[in-house]
């Protein structure tokens, strides 16, 4: 049908079962939501008439057009009494006159209003009328405000301006608000009216809703089936999974080289080994993803495809490190294998990834081995991949577990993604890390720390590098601090002209600076004590004030200094200076 008929024309059903809810209980739905209920069946409609075009391509799901219901009534209703999100005028007869009355009102209030200010013009500060709290009002000078007959109902933020509703007007205002006031009680009529009419088609709504939500996950299995090249996979519940040409669902096509892979049977489980950025893990998440979409229902990403029922999968991938948790690598795999062991059984589908890594190698090799014979006593399918030899040589002899190794360009350093079943690989880490610019001396200690120094002689390097080059690198030095003489205290004088830095308020300085280079400087309402650094000098005292300038005219209060003044002629008992 997308093929042949196009996509199919769906709408967002969002919001439309609450609505049906508020409907079904007796509310009432605004003018907007009754729009939003016929733009729904508009939408049904277009859905019915595409079905029905595609019927000529003898397609079975075109007959889903038999479950949709058009509520064409229902729709048309809506349409002829609600526009742009409100009840329209011609929606009944009633409403149409009150609208018309309430126009010819207002239209008088006006005519009312402008004949006022014509006759009355040297009174009015502006040449049109206005709208204050609902009302009709003419803007008048202050100054004529008794001239003219009404109430004062605003006036301008100067207060020059008062804004007057004339009584000729005010008469019709009554007149207006009960107009308004049936108006009002009109369109809520009309639009109970309309929320009943839904409300009576609930289960007609449903039904469009659920039919709708199906034929949407359908055609989308499609559109992803058609963006994959998928097909549709045989089933079958005898253990046993054959995929040719697998892709990666996720991948780019040009990503990624077709897998063909096939388990179950004679073989239970399968050991992929291979170097690196190989393409194992991409592998087992190619078979696991396919395998679970066939389970969904859906098409996969292959070109032929036999799959087996999978009661559950079971998956570790990743490092699962946690902080919180406490968790390193290793307890994490451990962590989520134990889990998996709990709830296996011989119809799961395991995968794992790094078995056994996390912790020392010999270790974690017998972590691993152990891990697969649990796996193989519980009859599930399982995919595991590795680097360790001796997991490769458990493989290799146990009956029922095959070895399979992921190809490898050694020039490019690129996977190829080719999966090829019986045969084990190899991990290449000595031959990438030289590709890589690894010194040839390094590689040595390496492979005689792995293999022993005979083989360490058998092994051939290709020409590199003997050593590594280092870079230059910045060092950390220590440095020198000395004070340089504009970091020496600067003596600041009282009376100067200064800027407080970083806010840069201007101020006076009322006590000079002392030995320590603090000094306070008077600010507007308050004083304060500063460092010198904090503070840069705008004008000198000498050239602001005379010489013998009494500076307590700037710094102290009127009250101090005529106390103070007093006290310079005569002893007053009981009185004190106060510093400000």
């Amino acid at each position: 049908m997308l093929e042949k008929g196009g996509t199919p024309p769906f709408v967002s059903l969002d919001g439309i079962a609450e609505l049906m809810d508020i409907a079904k209980k007796g509310g009432c739905l605004t003018g907007q939501q009754l729009e939003q209920i016929e733009i729904t069946l508009v939408a049904v409609k277009r859905l019915k008439d595409y079905l029905n075009r595609c019927k000529q391509f003898q397609v079975p799901l075109a007959y889903y057009e038999e479950n949709l219901q058009e509520l064409e009534e229902v729709r048309e209703l809506i349409h002829l009494q609600i526009r742009n999100g409100a009840v329209d005028s011609n929606a009944s007869k009633l409403l149409k006159m009150l609208r018309g009355d309430i126009e010819r009102t207002e239209g008088k209030m006006r005519e009312k209003a402008e004949a006022i200010m014509k006759s009355h013009k040297e009174c009015m500060s502006d040449s049109f009328s206005t709208l204050r709290n609902g009302r009709i009002c003419i803007p008048v000078k202050k100054e004529y405000k008794f001239k003219i007959s009404g109430s004062v109902v605003d006036k301008s933020a100067s207060g020059n301006t008062l804004f007057i509703e004339p009584i000729s007007v005010a008469k019709y205002y009554e007149e207006l608000q009960l107009l308004k006031i049936d108006e009002e009680n009109e369109e809520r009529r009309i639009l109970y009216s309309l929320t009943d009419a839904v409300a009576e088609v609930e289960e007609e709504m449903k039904e469009n809703e659920r039919t709708i939500e199906k034929l949407d996950f359908i055609f989308s299995k499609a559109k992803l089936s058609l963006s994959l090249h998928g097909i549709e996979p045989k089933i079958n519940v005898e253990r046993h999974i054959y995929l040719k040409a697998a892709k990666h669902p996720l991948m780019e096509e040009k990503q990624f080289v077709p897998l063909d892979f096939k388990v179950g049977n004679q073989t239970q489980g399968v050991v992929i080994t291979g170097p690196n950025t190989g393409g194992k893990t991409v592998a087992i998440k190619t078979v696991a993803l396919n395998c679970m979409m066939a389970q969904c229902g859906l098409h996969v990403a292959c070109s032929e495809a036999d799959i087996c029922m999978n009661s559950n999968f079971l998956c570790d991938i990743g490092d699962g490190q946690n902080i919180s948790e406490n968790l390193s690598t290793f307890s994490a795999h451990i962590t989520n294998v134990l889990d998996i062991l709990k709830k296996v059984n011989q119809d799961s589908l395991v995968i794992m990834d790094e078995l056994g890594s996390g912790t020392d190698p010999t270790e974690g090799m017998g972590i691993a081995i152990a891990i697969l014979q649990e796996l193989k006593k519980s009859g599930a399918l399982f995919l595991v991949t590795t680097h360790y030899p001796e997991v490769k040589q458990y493989a290799k002899q146990e009956e029922g577990i095959i070895n399979a190794r992921m190809t490898f360009d050694k020039e490019s350093l690129k996977p190829l993604y080719q999966l090829v079943l019986g045969e084990a690989g190899e991990s290449c880490a000595f031959y990438i890390a030289q590709k890589l610019g690894m010194p040839k001396d390094m590689l040595k200690c390496a492979v005689s720390a792995a293999y022993g120094e005979k083989e360490a002689e058998k092994i051939e390097l290709l020409d590199g590098k003997d050593t590594i080059k280092k870079e230059r690198s910045s060092s950390i030095k220590k440095k020198k601090i000395v004070k340089s003489a504009k970091e020496q205290v600067t003596n600041y004088q009282l009376g100067d002209s200064v800027m407080v830095l970083p806010d840069k308020k201007i101020g006076i300085v009322c006590e000079a600076t002392n030995e320590k280079g603090v000094l306070r400087v008077q600010l507007q309402g308050k004083k304060i004590w500063i460092n010198h650094k904090r503070v840069k000098l705008l004008v000198a005292a000498e050239q602001l004030y005379p010489e013998d300038y009494d500076f307590s005219i700037l710094f102290d209060t009127v009250e101090n200094r005529k106390l103070r003044h007093q006290m310079e002629r005569k002893y007053v008992e009981g009185e004190m200076t106060e510093e400000i």
